[in-house]
């Protein structure tokens, strides 16, 4: 039966299939929606989802199902692998008994934002076979197939997946959902295997590592799925004398430039892209003299090719990134892929399309909005804190603010401007402690959210307690993980039916002892101020919690605030409330022929009524009776 599903929803659809009985992870596009699909059929299927505190946590449950000897899956994007690279890497020198897939999903082109980081590398560091993600019918058989060749070999395995890849949706071919029987969980004691506890152990442990990536380029390189693709594919044209070869998400424009221009030449597919199949890419490099790479990323084939073919004694022209012909940044559209081809077969092929088609595409092309949703409580912190800074007589550009992950960094955008740094998950407070420490006199202010504080925040914010480290934390609580899609996390409230505990971030502060711990609500505009001036002036570690719940998630739960209106007689026209707050409710209609310039707050408006309180003539008022 085909099912029309997204590659991240094809995976959750293999997971089934594949008796998995854990699954954790931490939410970041473009990886969510794995557990946000499974997570609606959890109690069904009798096993265990989560979303962890942090991905190096989620790692360490899922190993630990899979030393018991279930099945497990832990999900993450990129970034992610950095944060549970510290356990991952001893893990996988002790294998596993339960087949331990860990599923993580790179973003060529920095679609959801973070770096443009290569997973690829840690499967080579980690000593960790690695199945490369091309299709949607490949989201299925290969989650299938990891999870067979994870216990043939008795270690982990990388599923590795694109943005591309996990966010676009095709026909799938799937089977029947499988009654498998749950396995008994044991665990035997064996020191040798699960410590690092001597130099004897930990040699012998990476022996065994490097024998089961030996073992899972056995299984997989003449594999073929139930739906039948093969792993690694080689297609031969008697011919030519020009080939590609290829691996990953760039099989889609591939293909199909292939049917466009009916083109005939050899090519090689590379499904698992650690261990390569070095053999069968040096027979492929015999039968050609010229060779296109395609890969997105970073030239992690393509240089291996370059190695291999160093070892032949027949020359082989190689093209790729390492000769310009194509680049190192960005996913691979079929227009580049067609670029390349024509580098390679040294032809033009079929002309664009019309410019003026094109022209016209390009006008009607759509900017990604940058502002704050409608009733953000986020838009009120910045907007006390850029007060708060402006009432102690400080100018916005000698205030060092250190931004994170998540919907707090979009207070760098305007009208805010407030966020001067962005690097990883908690990033923020350490950062501040290194620019107070580096002599900045004038105050540090670090922003954070709820669930980036959770995931890596408390670490920094104890080593500032420590250290008697004089800044302010600004912990911005709406009470989700809402860029990612508004998953929960230990400081959510319970809702129906939950039985998770709330972690009060309070608590937490204080526990970490911190001595000045104030709460705000970031729609009570003035009181906020006065806090975040007092906390600003403390001098040691100040922490502002400012809570008040995501806006989209209280409208679904039908929470209702008053909503405001403009006294158009009144309105000046200045647009005051508009450039302090970028309030997606508002519009303004400039002065016309008959009219004067007023602003219009929409029926769209949340009632956090910010604009009431910016407003220098008084003219926004609640709505009253609906009128």
């Amino acid at each position: 039966m085909k099912k029309l599903l997204t590659g991240n929803e094809a995976i959750a659809e293999g997971v089934i299939e594949s008796g998995v009985e854990v699954i954790c992870g931490y939410p970041g596009t473009p990886s969510t929606e794995v557990i946000l699909t499974l997570l609606s059929e959890a109690k069904d299927l009798g096993i265990h989802i989560e979303w962890s505190i942090n991905e190096k946590v989620a790692l360490e449950i899922a190993a630990g199902a899979a030393w018991a000897g279930k099945r497990s899956l832990v999900t993450m994007k990129m970034s992610g692998v950095n944060v549970a690279a510290d356990s991952l890497a001893s893990i996988a020198y002790s294998g596993c008994r339960g087949g331990f897939v860990i599923f993580v999903a790179d973003d060529p082109g920095a679609n959801a934002g973070m770096p443009e980081q290569d997973s690829r590398y840690y499967a080579r560091s980690m000593v960790i076979p690695m199945l490369d993600l091309a299709s949607q019918q490949e989201c299925l058989d290969y989650i299938k197939l990891a999870f067979e060749i994870s216990e043939k070999i008795g270690g982990p395995i990388f599923l590795r997946s694109t943005t591309d890849v996990s966010h676009v949706a095709s026909d799938v071919e799937i089977d029947k959902k499988l009654k498998l029987e749950k396995r008994e969980a044991s665990f035997e004691r064996n020191i040798a295997k699960y410590t690092k506890a001597g130099a004897t152990w930990c040699i012998a442990q990476h022996q065994d590592a490097l024998n089961r990536l030996v073992q899972a380029s056995k299984i997989v390189d003449n594999y073929t799925t139930e739906s039948g693709i093969k792993v690694n594919e080689t297609h031969l044209e008697q011919d030519s004398k020009c080939g590609v070869i290829y691996a990953g998400a760039v099989e889609g424009n591939f293909k199909e430039a292939l049917k466009k221009y009916n083109l005939k030449f050899s090519w090689l597919k590379i499904g698992m892209v650690h261990p390569l199949p070095e053999e069968r890419i040096r027979r492929f490099l015999e039968r050609v003299d010229k060779v296109l790479i395609l890969e997105e990323l970073d030239p992690f084939v393509e240089a291996e090719v370059l190695r291999i073919a160093s070892l032949n004694d027949k020359k082989v022209e190689i093209l790729g990134k390492l000769d310009k012909t194509l680049p190192l940044l960005g996913n691979y559209s079929f227009k580049k892929i067609k670029n390349a081809l024509e580098v390679l077969l040294k032809t033009r092929l079929e002309s664009e399309q019309d410019p003026k088609i094109l022209e016209k595409a390009k006008e009607l092309e759509i900017k990604r909005p940058t502002s704050f949703c409608i009733g953000c409580p986020h838009r009120g912190t910045y907007f006390a804190l850029n007060r708060a800074i402006k009432n102690l007589k400080y100018r916005k550009d000698e205030i060092i603010i250190t931004g994170d992950i998540g919907c707090t960094i979009l207070g760098m955008n305007k009208p805010f401007e407030s966020c001067w740094t962005e690097v990883a998950m908690g990033a923020s407070i350490g950062l501040a402690q290194g620019f107070k420490w580096a002599g900045i006199k004038k105050p540090v202010i670090a922003t954070i959210g709820d669930s980036t504080f959770f995931h890596a925040g408390i670490p920094p914010l104890i080593n500032a307690v420590y250290q008697n480290a004089p800044l302010t934390i600004i912990i911005l609580d709406n009470g989700w993980t809402a860029m990612t899609g508004f998953e929960e996390n230990p400081g959510t409230i319970p809702l129906n039916g939950s039985d998770h505990t709330r972690i009060d971030i309070i608590e937490i502060c204080r526990g970490c002892g911190v001595e000045q711990v104030n709460i705000i609500d970031p729609f009570r505009p003035e009181e906020a101020i006065k806090i975040m001036m007092k906390s600003i002036e403390y001098p040691g570690v100040s922490v502002v919690v400012s809570r008040r719940e995501c806006a989209l998630q209280a409208k679904k739960r039908k929470v209702r605030l008053p909503q405001r209106k403009v006294n158009t007689d009144q309105c000046t026209g200045c647009q005051v409330c508009l450039n302090s707050l970028a309030c997606p409710a508002m519009v303004f209609h400039p002065k016309g022929a008959n009219s004067k310039p007023y602003m219009e707050i929409t029926s769209a408006c949340f009632g956090c009524g910010l604009c009431e309180f910016t407003c220098p003539t008084g003219t926004i008022e609640v709505v009253k009776d609906g009128k």
